[in-house]
């Protein structure tokens, strides 16, 4: 696909975006399955379906620019989530791991706020209302679960992954 315009360079980044959110609907059950804390695993599963939600949200932006939903594999996010997957597999105890799949979690999500805050821009200089608001739905779904990692983190995990030095 040609880049030649903004509405192209949209096109071209929601198919990376929809490569990246599929992506993470087959990473998250790993993750969750990873984690030891309850809360964290209960997180996992929570945003693997806000992720389904997201997806099927793409796919609503691709047909009002009618257009058939396609992914452009996203790169950034299968190395992200390549080095969540080098966490899962790391010989750890059971709080360090959780701070660090936190860490892998929080890396995927300021990827994916980033993507969805320019992609919001874009379709609000287009005019593409509609996709506007679906998109700045997801972006802020992503910025609460962002949010929400953080408070786990400092609620307990990090200072229990500290205990283990």
């Amino acid at each position: 696909m040609s880049m030649e315009t903004l509405l192209n360079l949209f096109e071209t980044e929601l198919k990376d975006v929809y490569s990246a959110e599929k992506q993470l609907v087959r990473a998250l059950p790993k993750m969750a399955r990873g984690a030891s804390s309850d809360e964290l695993r209960a997180g996992f599963e929570e945003h693997l379906e806000q992720t389904k939600t997201h997806v099927e949200r793409i796919e609503k932006v691709f047909q009002i620019l009618d257009r058939t939903p396609r992914a452009k594999t996203c790169e950034a996010m299968k190395g992200l989530l390549e080095e969540g997957s080098e966490v899962l597999e790391e010989d750890a105890e059971p709080d360090v791991k959780d701070a660090a799949l936190i860490a892998a979690a929080q890396k995927v999500e300021h990827y994916e706020i980033a993507t969805y805050g320019t992609l919001v821009a874009w379709a609000r200089h287009l005019g593409l209302s509609k996709a506007e608001t679906l998109l700045q739905k997801t972006l802020d779904e992503e910025k609460e679960t962002d949010v929400r990692l953080t408070k786990l983190a400092e609620s307990g995990i990090n200072a229990a992954a500290l205990q283990e030095a």
